[in-house]
């Protein structure tokens, strides 16, 4: 009988040790979680500022090839293109006054790309902060703004 006892007793206690074990689970988990949101409030808006940053540099990056093959252009045909024409004449050789002699055969550029918020870049001929001026409206798609917001062109540092 005394065998019995000890099994029983043994039964019981490890019962509670599994019970015990299961709260000790529940609250580790609860403090997973909190850790976890803890973290996100912490970092999820640094990795917004992040994102917002990397798209104003591929604007920054965009406008810079852009730029750099209406140098091009320019070199070939000793003008850029009107405003008219926009930047579309890096691709398909404009047909409309000041037609270029010197287009460069297959374009200057292989496609126009949209801006990181999806628009397309604007071009003025003649700029009003340089020469020539090609830009992104920024994050809101309006003229100046500030921060994310703000106007990226040719004339940014």
């Amino acid at each position: 009988m005394s065998g019995r006892k000890i099994s029983r007793n043994n039964q019981f206690m490890e019962s509670n040790r599994m019970k015990r074990n299961q709260g000790v689970t529940l609250i580790e988990l609860m403090v997973v979680v909190l850790i976890i949101g803890i973290l996100a409030v912490a970092v999820v808006p640094q990795l917004m500022g992040s994102a917002d940053q990397a798209k104003v540099a591929a604007a920054r990056s965009d406008i810079a090839t852009i730029m750099q093959q209406l140098k091009i252009y320019r070199l070939d045909n000793s003008f850029y293109p009107s405003t008219d024409q926009g930047l579309q004449a890096l691709i398909t050789k404009p047909t409309t006054n000041p037609i270029p002699n010197n287009w460069k055969q297959g374009g200057y550029l292989e496609r126009m790309p949209l801006d990181p918020w999806k628009r397309p870049y604007q071009y003025l001929n003649p700029g009003i902060k340089g020469e020539i001026d090609v830009y992104s409206l920024g994050a809101d798609g309006l003229k100046d703004g500030e921060g994310i917001n703000a106007d990226i062109g040719s004339w940014s540092p």
